[in-house]
């Protein structure tokens, strides 16, 4: 069979023969629109074909045509992941038929509102596609990845993941698991040939809605503010050279630093004051 090599590089100077004696794809979640978007597009750029998730009628054909359009094939998947018989038939149909060398764990969702004001709906769907779909994802899918020459799993998790907010409550917790979950899982495959890495991006304007409350938080809303598609070229350069976490920005290294440094009831009322703006909720006390 003939050998397709492709250059996964990124920009760091590296390469890596991904392809081997056949065509493996890179899976990407949420493909349609933002990170994910520009995921699909990077790595079509590259030259490696890609399967893509995304809901139904949220623009993933777009992406297709503009992946196809940079030479590569490019399969579509429109379903809800958070619907469990849909994710087992998308996981069945990917191992039967798409060798994968890469996942990337990108859907994702989030919100601002008081806890007491939200719906089971709106609880159970965060808890759903930040925490479910991802570790059922990479379950169903590692025996796939395990076959490939080499392989690599990248989470998307937040700078949310450092530290508990309210006005948010259950979001940064999800990603804390997502943080915790890619790290333990990265010890267990040392040695496997499968490089696991998780990025906790700052803030991006990846649609309308989360423009807005970035707006609202004014400056502090806007430490760390990178554009989608660079976050998703450090974040796929980082994966190349298997890091472990990824803080995308040296501001947003800095502000991770600072988290972690910070006493933790100081940090929460810092960041609930912060994410109240988006509410016009008067201000948390700090004291």
């Amino acid at each position: 069979m003939h050998r397709r090599r492709v250059s996964l590089n990124f920009g760091t100077g590296l390469e890596s023969d991904v392809a081997g004696e056949e065509r493996r794809y890179a899976l990407v979640t949420g493909a349609s629109q933002g990170l994910g978007r520009c995921y699909a597009l990077e790595l079509a750029r590259c030259g490696i074909d890609t399967v893509l998730v995304s809901l139904p009628d949220s623009g993933l054909n777009e992406v297709v045509i503009e992946s196809r359009r940079l030479g590569v094939r490019c399969i579509p998947f429109e379903i809800d992941l958070c619907d469990e018989e849909a994710l087992s038939v998308l996981c069945r149909d990917v191992n039967a038929g798409y060798p994968l060398f890469m996942l990337i764990n990108n859907a994702g969702t989030g919100g601002t509102r008081r806890f007491a004001s939200c719906t089971s709906d709106y609880l159970d769907r965060i808890l759903h596609l930040n925490v479910s779909v991802p570790t059922l994802l990479t379950f169903y899918l590692l025996p796939n990845l395990q076959r490939a020459p080499e392989a690599f799993i990248l989470n998307v998790a937040s700078m949310a993941a450092f530290s508990p907010t309210g006005f948010k409550t259950v979001y940064p917790a999800t990603k804390r698991f997502v943080l915790q979950f890619s790290l333990g899982l990265r010890e267990e495959l040392r040695g496997a040939k499968i490089a696991v890495s998780v990025v906790t991006p700052g803030p991006m304007k990846t649609n309308g809605e989360v423009t807005g409350r970035i707006e609202r938080q004014k400056f502090f809303g806007r430490l760390g503010l990178l554009s989608p598609e660079k976050v998703a070229r450090i974040s796929l350069r980082g994966l190349l050279r298997r890091k472990a976490v990824i803080l995308p920005g040296w501001s947003n290294r800095i502000n991770g630093l600072l988290l972690l440094l910070i006493p933790i009831f100081i940090r929460i009322r810092l960041m609930s004051r912060v994410v109240a703006r988006e509410l016009d909720v008067p201000p948390v006390p700090t004291r």
